[in-house]
């Protein structure tokens, strides 16, 4: 094997496919990833949004070598996934981390570090730092089975960032962290971006994603449906108008034959969102219907409707109604 290439991108995937057996008999195929390309380029904290079920974690298990793609290519650095060197350069956080619950969090995080080729008083204070950052020096000297799952998610970024990798790959790293806790969680991820690390970053807790990512994919039954910074994503849709109505019933306002994109009943008002375009013509129809505008303001187009307007275009929106964490 060739060395990692300092000028190929940390992570550049084309064509990628995975197909289950699943079943008692394994005889029923489930698609968890359908032609997904993906390039994530140095010092971008890149985004992975999507329902439950989504590829995702698919994804990030064929990058780390867990999972063997059935079609399709996926390298780390200009080198195969294949490569152990190469994922020597890459710390990782799984969904759901479980360290050897008999260790304490220093021995785990030393551990790692070993494994990852540090050693004597470097290897020491390098555990040091790391269990500082993440706020576990306190609790580093308790056994994993007595932390919170929280107090997990914490000792599994420490067992990560431990090697000075140069590449993050965090799956739903702030599932199990209260806001103070996924405050810490952000800071820690951007602080890593200031030093040159990239991260791959996996959730479908939006605001997160939103905060964090310079660019993000949306990945919907095992498809990219949507690619770009969270600005120019957002930027791309077309503008919305909020208006607020009074003296009229919601089937009053839907019966004036204008398109909307939500109606909503306030208690004795109705509060609707319509296309710029149609705003002026949607004014006239409510005044000539004898209803009163209360007001009428640009809506603030969001990542979370972005997000929903990805699924509804795939025909998911009904089906992962209760996933969607905001």
């Amino acid at each position: 094997m060739t060395n990692p290439s300092p000028e190929a991108p940390p992570i550049h995937a084309q064509g990628l496919h995975k197909t289950y057996k699943v079943g008692f008999w394994f005889n029923r195929t489930v698609r968890a990833l359908q032609s997904l390309d993906l390039q994530v380029d140095a010092g971008q904290i890149y985004g992975l949004l999507g329902p439950n079920g989504a590829g995702k974690s698919t994804t990030i298990k064929i990058l780390m070598n867990l999972v063997r793609p059935s079609g399709g290519t996926a390298r780390l650095f200009g080198q195969p996934v294949e490569d152990a060197a190469t994922r020597r350069l890459v710390g990782f956080v799984p969904e759901n981390p479980a360290p050897y619950e008999y260790l304490t969090g220093r021995e785990f995080v030393t551990l790692a570090g070993q494994l990852a080729g540090l050693s004597g008083q470097e290897l020491d204070t390098r555990v040091t730092e790391v269990m500082g950052a993440v706020e576990m020096a306190g609790a580093e000297k308790l056994q994993i089975r007595r932390y919170s799952k929280g107090m997990v998610q914490r000792v599994a970024l420490a067992q990560a960032l431990v090697s000075r990798p140069k590449l993050l790959i965090l799956d739903e790293p702030t599932s199990g962290l209260d806001p103070l806790g996924r405050r810490q969680m952000r800071d820690l991820i951007l602080a890593e971006r200031e030093k040159g690390t990239t991260v791959l970053f996996c959730s479908h807790i939006i605001p997160d994603v939103e905060s964090l990512c310079d660019r993000l994919a949306v990945l919907v039954g095992g498809r990219r449906v949507r690619e770009g910074s969270v600005q120019e994503l957002v930027s791309a849709q077309v503008p919305t108008v909020e208006v607020v109505v009074e003296g009229l019933k919601p089937e009053q306002v839907r019966g004036l034959g204008i398109p909307l994109e939500s109606v909503q009943a306030l208690d004795g008002r109705v509060m609707l969102q319509v296309a710029d375009v149609d705003s002026q013509r949607l004014l006239g129809g409510v005044l000539g219907a004898g209803g009163r505008v209360n007001r009428m303001q640009p809506a603030r187009f969001s990542l979370e409707q972005l997000f929903m307007n990805a699924l509804k275009e795939s025909g998911r929106a009904s089906s992962v109604g209760g996933e969607i964490n905001t």
